[in-house]
């Protein structure tokens, strides 16, 4: 059916010739119209800068034309797009002008309600320090770790196989090896349009241990190490939740699994691919603790960390206690948004569940510092990353680094029109449609992934030079405001607590439920226990 306008118009500029060769020669006019038609869709189908245009010639000029009416038509058709908490027009448009490399100068100034109680922003200096020329990078490798990895403050967030298409998925790395930051491949295992292009991976490992589970669905330790060690593959991450659905598994329909994606997933044909709400390889945090240390040495030392949206405190308490008690540390943790999307999820675990990435992360950072571990295990944020001063703000409150997914998907052509399950995404980046994964062109669209990333973090350089740092690892939580009302605004270190070093071991807590939580919690298990307080 997409190609129907394109082959009307054919069939109407032949019908059009054959009238005016044997009817009435006026009907020749007619060709005016429909043999320019014909050239457009022809050249649709061979072009590859727009990728819709090559799965819907000649009529997805329509959509251009409606984005050109700007700005009453052009709002409204960008929001028509979008669920319940859109990227505004502003975001999604600086993320398309850094992927085509547009320059992103903006007049008249601000549109943002700056006495919104939700308006952040950063401090900058009387004193700003010369931009660095240097992307900043980190590095990750807890005391345990043999391979540190030098890793970007910007990278891919996971998005697996299956979800997306190969020609997304080699787009991203190709980008990823251009820029020098990572692609984190998702949990839907190690495929070949991962390390073909030669990015640095990161390896998520799922509840569905794919592409390195045995038979029976359990976690195949032999096939791990066989893939661990590939030179691509830089850092391993332990999926415990995401942030679009976390505690929710996941059924890939068998009607859905090509042979590619069986050989990948390590599941048989025929059956449906389940990935499970939690993981067989430990039930408590001191299995948790105990599995970091046996994938550290199956992949040869390279980082081990694991990735959680943040639920029950308690039970992310309990893995602290189980690092004290077993001395076994993870090199990273990703805190993972509610504002994390994915392909398919109920709406109420999209809108409803798990906690906020700014809480998430703050909570996180805050534990580990009160339990003098911070400066050993380093933490990474995602859940709709998608400028460079969102990556300033989760820096300066406790990350390391960031993740973004939504807005690389932007970068290689994702429209954002929402059919990501239904296997007919109009521009090739999530589906495993042969014909439609061929809109997306690898080559130019690896090339925008890697505009986005460069340009995202030459920005992030220049606020972090305006806020008068040499070094964004220097940001903190008094750099950024917010607006708590209309007539008062506090910086994040007024607006909410930060623990000292050491606070929960010598119960000393700027949050008394930190302490209460902390003592409910146990290493041995993630069921809270009883607190010492009457309700």
């Amino acid at each position: 059916m997409r190609y129907l306008p394109f082959i009307l118009t054919i069939l109407l500029a032949i019908l059009c010739a054959l009238l005016g060769a044997t009817v009435w020669v006026h009907f020749y006019w007619a060709l005016l119209i429909f043999l320019p038609l014909v050239l457009v869709g022809i050249y649709d189908l061979v072009q590859t800068k727009h990728s819709i245009t090559r799965n819907y010639p000649i009529s997805a000029h329509f959509r251009f034309l409606l984005e050109s009416i700007r700005p009453e038509m052009h709002q409204y058709f960008i929001e028509s797009d979008l669920d319940g908490r859109p990227y505004n027009r502003d975001q999604r448009s600086l993320i398309y002008e850094r992927a085509k490399n547009i320059e992103g100068l903006k007049p008249f100034g601000t549109e943002l309600d700056v006495y919104s109680d939700e308006y952040e922003w950063l401090n900058h200096s009387m004193a700003p320090r010369t931009k660095s020329n240097e992307l900043f990078r980190t590095t990750v490798g807890g005391p345990s770790c043999k391979q540190p990895y030098s890793c970007s403050l910007l990278n891919i967030s996971a998005m697996s196989f299956g979800a997306i298409s190969p020609n997304a998925i080699m787009a991203l790395n190709s980008g990823a090896k251009k820029g020098g930051f990572y692609h984190c491949t998702g949990e839907g295992g190690l495929s070949p349009y991962h390390l073909e292009h030669g990015g640095d991976l990161v390896w998520q490992i799922g509840t569905g241990y794919f592409g390195c589970r045995k038979d029976d669905g359990t976690f195949d330790s032999k096939l791990f190490a066989e893939q661990a060690v590939h030179d691509s593959v830089k850092m391993i991450e332990i999926k415990i939740s995401q942030g679009a659905k976390p505690g929710h598994g996941g059924v890939l329909p068998a009607a859905k699994i090509t042979p590619e994606i069986s050989a990948t997933r390590k599941v048989p044909m025929g059956t449906d691919c389940v990935s499970p709400p939690g993981h067989r390889a430990f039930d408590s945090p001191r299995g948790l603790c105990e599995y970091v240390a046996q994938l550290r040495e199956l992949c040869g030392g390279k980082p081990v960390g694991f990735k959680l949206c943040v639920g029950h405190p308690v039970e992310f308490l309990a893995v602290c206690k189980a690092m004290l008690e077993t001395g076994i540390l993870p090199d990273f943790i990703t805190v993972d948004g509610a504002e994390g999307g994915t392909g398919a999820a109920p709406l109420e675990f999209s809108d409803s569940i798990g906690s906020p990435l700014k809480g998430g992360l703050m909570f996180v950072h805050n534990a580990l510092v009160a339990v003098n571990l911070r400066d050993k295990i380093q933490i990474a944020a995602s859940g709709k990353v998608s400028s460079a001063f969102t990556i300033a703000r989760n820096l300066a409150i406790g990350a390391d680094w960031c993740n973004a997914a939504r807005g690389f998907m932007m970068a290689v052509g994702c429209i954002q029109a929402q059919t990501c399950h239904t296997n007919r995404c109009p521009v090739g980046v999530a589906t495993q449609d042969p014909l439609r994964q061929r809109a997306l062109d690898v080559g130019d669209k690896s090339e925008r992934a890697f505009q986005f990333h460069q340009h995202t973090m030459e920005t992030l350089s220049e606020i972090v030079a305006a806020a008068g740092l040499d070094h964004a690892e220097q940001l903190r939580p008094w750099h950024v405001w917010l607006r708590t009302s209309r007539t008062q605004a506090m910086s994040f270190d007024e607006a909410f607590q930060f623990e000292q070093p050491g606070a929960l071991l010598d119960r000393t807590p700027r949050h008394p439920q930190l302490q209460r939580f902390w003592e409910m919690a146990s290493a041995e298990t993630f069921a809270p226990g009883t607190p010492n307080v009457t309700y």
